[in-house]
């Protein structure tokens, strides 16, 4: 199983740049992420809409796929318990200054982290660049030779 944020769940239903090398990752296993990835996925694809840069039967199109990959078991997703937030107060406690580390972004290391996954996929700088703190490679297959 592999563990990706949003920022690669949104390229399994959207030609962003890259989509295809996260399509080609996501076929080799199962795909897991933190719960939470549902609401963050919903908000990317209402983003595009509010943008102009999809028009509303494409969202509807987009929250459909996603609603029935969903009811169909697509995804593991992972509930955050009472261990996946004591697992972010602790980083957070010893985290330096100089670590930018967004909420959301916590969530998905801890969660990962605390699921026993070694690696997670994102395109997300700062989330990559944090997740030594959680004991996490981070990768990212974007713009890597297949």
């Amino acid at each position: 199983m592999i563990y990706f944020d949003t920022s690669y769940l949104v390229r399994l239903y959207y030609q962003d740049p890259g989509a295809d090398a996260v399509r080609v990752l996501a076929a080799t296993d199962h795909v897991a992420s933190a719960t939470h990835g549902q609401a963050e996925m919903v908000a990317a694809f209402h983003r595009k809409l509010r943008e102009g840069v999809i028009r509303p039967a494409a969202y509807g199109a987009l929250l459909a796929q996603l609603r029935a990959h969903i009811e169909a078991g697509a995804f593991q997703w992972l509930a955050q318990d009472q261990e996946v937030f004591l697992r972010i107060r602790q980083v957070y406690q010893k985290l330096p200054a100089t670590v930018f580390l967004r909420a959301a972004d916590a969530i998905h290391l801890a969660t990962a982290s605390e699921a026993g996954f070694r690696i997670i996929y994102s395109n997300d700088a700062h989330l990559l660049a944090a997740a030594r703190h959680f004991g996490l490679e981070g990768k990212n297959v974007i713009g890597q030779a297949p």
